[in-house]
């Protein structure tokens, strides 16, 4: 349960240094629609209709990007946020670990005639009951968030696969939650 626990914190930490990397693709996507235009203002005086629909072309690509880097920060959120209810219910399903291994411990130090002072093991089934509670609320709510964080990545993969046929080539940008790296492909 320890190991499952760190498990879930680790995720979540990379979950947030991609959050970072994607805020930083989003801002380039951005990037790219000023230049996109400013080469279609320039475009446009040009009268050259060449140049214009190249320039409209540019944008509306441009456009595309930024829509489904939008879509990819609202996946990552809310892919980071599910990890963080699967943290707590990890955190959880290894409170309750304890609490029956303590319930073991109790029973076993009854039948022995064991009782050390200051110990009352009425309190270990109930506080063992309390903890199985929390881990199956917690549970639910880890399924819960999976379901809107495969929701937001369903999203952003229509999103991407759009920008990705308008530039014409695919992405690259990782899917946690896919079985490959590669997305839009």
């Amino acid at each position: 349960a320890q190991a499952r626990e760190g498990k879930a914190k680790a995720d979540y930490d990379e979950m947030t240094t991609r959050l970072t990397a994607a805020r930083n693709d989003q801002a380039k996507a951005k990037l790219e629609v000023n230049t996109a235009l400013s080469n279609k203002k320039l475009a446009e005086t040009s009268n050259d209709t060449n140049k214009l629909n190249v320039a409209q072309k540019d944008l509306r690509t441009a456009e595309l990007s930024v829509k489904a880097a939008d879509a990819r920060i609202r996946y990552y959120e809310t892919y980071r946020n599910w990890l963080k209810v699967s943290w707590r219910n990890e955190q959880e399903h290894m409170y309750w670990a304890e609490a029956k291994f303590e319930l073991a411990k109790s029973q076993i130090a009854q039948k022995n005639n064991i009782a050390p002072a200051g110990v009352t093991f009425a309190n270990y089934p109930k506080q063992e009951q309390d903890r199985g509670k929390r881990a199956a609320s917690s549970k639910q709510k880890a399924e819960s968030g999976k379901g809107k964080a495969t929701a937001a990545r369903e999203e952003w993969l229509k999103a991407q696969q759009t920008a990705d046929q308008a530039s014409g080539t695919p992405s690259q940008f990782p899917d946690p939650m896919g079985s490959t790296a590669a997305a839009g492909t």
